[in-house]
């Protein structure tokens, strides 16, 4: 048998032994591109400050003698770390014991579909959204809705009404509810009612607010933070890997009733945290203020995406994020190909005519512009040749 054919039949064999719902799909991932100007997974473009890498070895020095035992199973310094972060970013008090902690937003996610989620149960997002919201829930044996935004009749609106939502969770009774604010990939913030319509007409379910993107929202944005006293059902989720310029850190949190977060230990596996991953997080919670240091230039650069796109007779949706999502391209995927020819990496949504744009450091978001500016002519359709 030759090479070719041992691989095919290891392939087949695969294929009849894996489970039959996962046939067929595949990974979850962004390009990672060689390329001179990467503005298309939502990475904050500065480097972690050196004040903040000292402080990390010499915690990490402390740490690496000890890595013969496990780490701390409840994480307690970090989840202290977080609960003060949070007061002090939103105003809002919590207690360590309503904070739970994971690689990355993707694992407390996970967990949260893992304890309250499954086979026989339905989750509920609003599309288009965080694409891993339906993959987590699909691959736990969930059965996944996608619920519509304006956008299903008008192609450049993405909004969503408390009254559309809440209709849309009565309908289908889900056990979990996704939510983004601001939302990915459109960059909005959520109207604030839309959550407390949802928790009222979904009375079975867990309504997950995926605040990934909270720090870089515009004034006088609220947090679904606030609403935790009232609503037990409520989980909030946020990372360090956006603004905190943390993505290899690999750190996301989430806060919920206490009650809600001991469920989760049913679920999670045995030290899911390293210890080092620890450390680095707490360190780097520890300088918020010099980590943070970046995320008013990041919004400048995005409002400055948005101003000029719309200028180029682009239609850019107005952000509360690190990024942008803009339309009136005659294809999408043309202007891909024509932005990654001039060495700038942007992502491909899957949404007709639109693009999304990370807000880069102002030399990375300047490079982005000017191919913009070059391709305009031929690659945006103008508002006065739509129909």
């Amino acid at each position: 048998m030759s090479g070719a054919d041992r691989e095919t039949s290891a392939g087949q064999e695969v294929q009849r032994l894996l489970r039959p719902d996962l046939r067929g799909r595949t990974p979850y991932g962004a390009p990672q591109l060689d390329v001179p100007v990467r503005l298309n997974t939502n990475e904050n473009s500065y480097p972690v400050p050196q004040v903040v890498v000292d402080a990390v070895l010499t915690a990490l020095a402390e740490d690496i003698a000890s890595l013969n035992r496990y780490p701390d199973r409840e994480f307690t310094d970090l989840r202290k770390a977080l609960t003060a972060y949070l007061e002090k970013q939103s105003g809002v008090s919590v207690t360590p014991e309503q904070v739970w902690a994971g690689n990355g937003s993707n694992e407390v996610l996970s967990h949260v579909v893992q304890a309250f989620g499954g086979h026989g149960r339905t989750a509920l997002g609003f599309t288009p959204s965080y694409s891993m919201h339906p993959i987590i829930s699909e691959t736990h044996g969930m059965t996944w809705v996608d619920g519509l935004r304006s956008a299903a009749t008008e192609p450049d609106a993405f909004d969503l009404t408390p009254e559309s939502a809440a209709a849309q969770a009565r309908e289908h009774n889900p056990s979990v509810v996704f939510l983004c604010s601001p939302n990915n990939p459109t960059g909005t913030a959520l109207p604030f009612e839309v959550i407390g319509a949802v928790l009222e007409a979904s009375p079975d379910a867990i309504v997950v607010v995926d605040e990934a993107y909270a720090e870089f929202a515009r004034p006088g944005t609220r947090s679904a933070l606030t609403l935790l006293a009232g609503h037990p059902r409520l989980v909030v989720t946020r990372t360090m890997s956006k603004a905190f310029a943390f993505a290899g850190g690999r750190l996301g949190y989430l806060v919920a009733a206490p009650e809600l977060v001991d469920a989760l230990r049913l679920v999670r596996l045995p030290y899911h945290l390293s210890s080092p991953t620890q450390t680095i997080a707490r360190v780097a919670l520890e300088h918020a203020d010099v980590m943070l240091g970046t995320v008013e230039v990041i919004k400048h650069q995005r409002d400055r995406i948005v101003e000029r796109l719309a200028e180029l007779g682009a239609r850019p949706v107005a952000s509360d994020s690190n990024f942008v999502l803009f339309g009136g391209l005659r294809d999408e995927k043309a202007t891909w190909e024509a932005l990654l020819d001039e060495g700038v990496l942007v992502r491909d949504m899957g949404i007709a005519h639109h693009l999304r744009v990370t807000a880069g450091d102002p030399d990375e978001t300047t490079a982005f512009l000017e191919a913009m500016t070059r391709l305009a002519p031929t690659h945006v359709e103008r508002e006065e040749h739509q129909a």
